[in-house]
């Protein structure tokens, strides 16, 4: 037979095929355990990456709930706080007002008590003087001033020059 460079001889070839056939075979029984050994723990190391991974993506959403919660739950209790606080203002509003209000009733009877006082203090200063200026007056002039409309004229008379002259000191 004739060898062409496509085609090899015949002892070529079963010396090649042995060749092959024992390399393959020394790689299958050396190499193969160690590449299966190390492709092994790589995917072991990938797979145990996804599922830390996926162990703190799972942590990360139940701390984000978490926060979220506490979130809302500031959030309600500020509310709260501040609808309370609301309340205490307008309560603390409506006592002082009824404050004001008992307050100006506690003050405006002793007012009113005080100016009643008052007049009913005049009225009598005012009869006194009169007794006293009709009595004086009967002494200087040398007959009784006991008719009432007299005396009444002349005490309201008397009366008048006083006021006039103090309004008159005081300006």
């Amino acid at each position: 037979m004739t060898t062409t460079p496509i085609w090899p001889a015949g002892a070529e070839l079963v010396l090649g095929t042995v060749c092959f056939v024992v390399v393959f075979a020394i790689l299958g029984k050396l190499l193969l355990p160690r590449i299966t050994k190390l492709l092994n723990e790589r995917e072991d190391a990938i797979q145990g990456g996804i599922n830390r991974a996926d162990e703190a993506q799972a942590e990360a959403q139940a701390v984000l709930q978490q926060y979220r919660a506490q979130l809302d739950d500031a959030r309600h209790e500020a509310s709260r706080i501040r609808e309370e606080a609301h309340e205490q203002g307008a309560q603390i509003i409506a006592r002082c007002a009824s404050g004001r209000g008992r307050g100006a009733a506690v003050t405006t009877p002793p007012q009113s008590q005080i100016e009643a006082d008052r007049q009913q203090a005049l009225v009598s200063l005012q009869d006194e003087v009169g007794s006293l200026a009709t009595e004086l007056a009967s002494r200087i002039v040398g007959e009784s001033l006991t008719d009432t409309a007299r005396q009444s004229r002349m005490v309201d008379r008397f009366l008048d020059e006083i006021e006039a002259g103090h309004h008159g000191a005081r300006h």
